[in-house]
This record gives structure tokens, sequence and C-alpha cells, in this order.
């Protein structure tokens, strides 16, 4: 499934109950969150809950350094996927579709939804499908209801410590941000709140080639955004970037920011003056992180 569509405006605000512990089979992360939150102190935290944001705050969202202080200064909304970038499924999905869904997109909880996603239902997880209908088992009649587990709903200016500290208390790895009119208006996880104190985090997953880049074809790569560009330029033969830019871009990333002028989001397509194209393969609200790189003259995939 692709991205959501925006729904209807109107829809019915979350039901309470969602806000349930999550099961207890969720392994524990209490002694790494813990220290994070006890370094600051959860005080000071909730006091921060309704504080004007700090000055300090925009230098950290420009800059994206990671760091303590950004649990105080940062805010929900600052950190959280858009809407439209948003992956989930609705309530009415078959098995086969569900499976096709965490195979190409590789996230392991997905939001389920009826009607729109401004009707959120709770989260599907990618264990509990293979433990329910996976392994030889038939599990029955397929109905994701049964495999789902609350979401927490929270408003975008509410201190990412703050929703850090809830994650942990209630053990719900997934948050929804919620506009003013009961709307979905992003999504937050566990991992995009610790990568604001401890950076970027890599899993098993996560392509690990060796190197900034992977050659595809003749003409085309898969390049991390933070590649050196004059690294990638040697590579390739062919300048990327204008002479005035190279004092001031070091990373591909950088470069294609610095193009258009903000970051784009995952699977846009940007055509430089030269003709090379750059399509986002990974990028979040803050950040590209990998992109496909394709010289002129070079048919994309079908």
């Amino acid at each position: 499934m692709g991205q959501v569509a925006d729904g209807a405006s109107s829809a019915t605000a979350p039901s309470s109950d969602l806000d349930a512990g999550d099961s207890s089979s969720e392994p524990h992360s209490r002694g790494f969150i813990g220290r994070i939150l006890g370094a600051l102190g959860a005080s000071s935290l909730a006091d921060n809950d309704s504080a004007e944001p700090d000055p300090s705050a925009q230098s950290a969202r420009v800059t994206g350094h990671p760091g303590l202080g950004n649990l105080r200064h940062m805010r929900v909304g600052d950190v959280a996927v858009p809407k439209v970038e948003i992956v989930a499924v609705p309530v009415t999905i078959t098995r086969d579709e569900l499976v096709e869904v965490f195979r190409n997109e590789g996230y392991s909880r997905l939001p389920v939804f009826k009607g729109t996603l401004d009707t959120p239902l709770g989260l599907v997880h990618l264990k509990d499908l293979a433990l329910e209908y996976g392994f030889g088992t038939t599990g029955g009649r397929f109905s994701v209801r049964k495999l789902l587990r609350p979401l927490l709903y929270v408003p975008p200016s509410m201190p990412i410590g703050v929703l850090l500290q809830k994650m942990q208390v209630q053990r719900i790895h997934m948050a929804l941000v919620i506009d003013e009119y009961g709307g979905v208006d992003g999504l937050v996880t566990l991992e995009d709140l610790i990568e604001q104190v401890i950076g970027e985090i890599e899993d098993e997953h996560d392509e690990a080639e060796g190197g900034y880049w992977k050659l595809e074809k003749p003409g085309q790569w898969v390049v991390q955004a933070r590649a050196p560009v004059k690294d990638f330029e040697a590579e390739i033969g062919m300048a990327l970037a204008e002479p005035e830019e190279e004092q001031e871009i070091d990373s591909m990333g950088g470069l294609v920011f610095m193009q258009i002028g903000r970051v784009p989001a995952r699977g846009e397509v940007i055509k430089g003056e030269n003709g090379v194209e750059y399509e986002i393969i990974d990028a979040d609200p803050r950040r590209i992180k990998r992109m496909r790189v394709r010289l002129p003259g070079v048919a994309p995939a079908e």
C-alpha cells in the first residue's frame, strides 16, 4: 500500500480505550530510555509541556544535531512523519495484502484505520501476524482486528521528552499526531525520538554496503545521503555541484537540499540542470537518507 490520502476532517476522535498498555510480550526498553529521561529529570520534562519553545529549538531543527537538550527543545510536530507519507492499512485488508505491505515497506508496525486515516483503530505488529498466521499455521479466518494493538495519540506541541516518557510507561512504540480538529496530522515512532538524542539508528535491515554507494547498473547508483560529493564525483567522472556551491556542500544529501531548498519527500525525483536525476529512496521530515542517482541518458527501471 502506498501513501495514505487525506481523510475527512470530521472523523471521530480516537477511542480512549486504545491508550492502554501494549502487550506484555513486547520487549522492555526501560533501562535505556530510563537513563535518557533520568539525565534530564521527568519533572522538568513535564513542566516544559506547556512552556514556550526554547529559542535554541530553532537551531536544533536547522542543524539536526542530536543531543539530550532536544528532549526539552523539540516538539512532536518537529519530528513527525507528515500525514501524506504515513504507510497505513485499512481494517478490511486481506492477509496476503498485509504481508505484501510489510514486505514492500520494511516496517514492523503499521497503523490500521477504518475508512480513512482520520479514523485510526490501532496498529498491527509484524510479529503478531507471523505468530498467528505464519510458520505453517492456518490461524483460521483472517481478520486484522484480532491483531490490533493500541496507539498513542498526542498533540504536535508536546515536547518529545514527554512523549518518550509516555512510550516508556505504556510500552507503546508508535504515536499518531492529532490536530485541533481530531484528524491525524503525522506519525512518530520510538526510534524517531531516540534518534534526536543519539543520532541516526541503522538496524540489521538497513543496507550495509561497505561504502557510501552501490552500482545498480551502468549509470545508476544507490547512494547514502552522507556520501561526500567530491568522492562520488570522482566515482562517476562528472561534476555535480556548481563551483560556487562546493564550499558550502559536503554531502550528497546537502547537494540535493541546496538544489531545491527543502527536504524532498520519499519517492520524489529531482532533475538537475546537468540532467542528473536524484530519486529519493528514504527520507524523513528532517533529512534525506538514501537516494538513487541516475546519469543523463539512463532510463529508469520499470
